[in-house]
């Protein structure tokens, strides 16, 4: 049985493809297809020879003087202030679902213990030393921004909550704001049935 991969087979094959190419490229005189040998041969010189395509860079923006475009601006980046002196409270985000005994006991629904299963998000702040009336509170699909004369947070929430219908209780004897809020995900109505 004869080799395919001996020399002078190689170098055969090599031969029969750069005649074709010639027959089908009689007017492109310019360009010139490298002289095969075993040593110089590689898989990319077998075939015609590709050409190298220049595309243009299309510019889809409105105005040419704006460097991004609004999605690729995080919601609530225009609260976020680097030069204010006030410092950063506290806080933590903590995740609640409502479970039932068939949940618990018997897993007869899809939830599971991670937080894509769960219904709200908490987030317990800190506030030493603050009055219920001096915090400023709002709160975006996906931004949580409090205000209060010595503290600031802009928090971007990891889901997209039901900013309408959330809740915030001051709890002034631990002097912490606690905010719940829905989670809304666009396929709830497929996980939670």
């Amino acid at each position: 049985m004869d080799s395919v991969s001996s020399g002078s087979s190689l170098q055969f094959l090599a031969k029969l493809l750069r005649d074709a190419q010639e027959d089908d490229d009689d007017d492109d005189d310019d360009e010139h297809v490298p002289h095969c040998s075993v040593s110089t041969m590689t898989p990319g010189s077998i075939g015609p020879v590709k050409k190298e395509a220049t595309g243009t860079f299309q510019v889809k923006s409105e105005n040419r003087k704006t460097i991004w475009s609004a999605e690729e601006v995080p919601e609530g980046s225009e609260f976020d202030d680097t030069w204010d002196p006030r410092e950063q409270p506290e806080y933590q985000i903590l995740f609640k679902q409502c479970v039932g005994t068939e949940d618990v006991f018997f897993g007869m629904s899809r939830k599971d213990p991670s937080t894509a299963c769960c219904e709200d998000v908490v987030i317990k702040i800190k506030l030493p030393e603050t009055k219920y009336s001096d915090i400023t509170l709002d709160i975006q699909d996906k931004v949580l921004d409090l205000r209060t004369p010595k503290k600031k947070l802009l928090l971007h929430l990891p889901y997209h909550v039901d900013s309408k219908n959330g809740k915030a209780r001051f709890l002034s004897e631990e002097e912490t704001l606690e905010v719940t809020l829905r989670v809304s995900r666009k396929f709830d109505f497929i996980n939670f049935v």
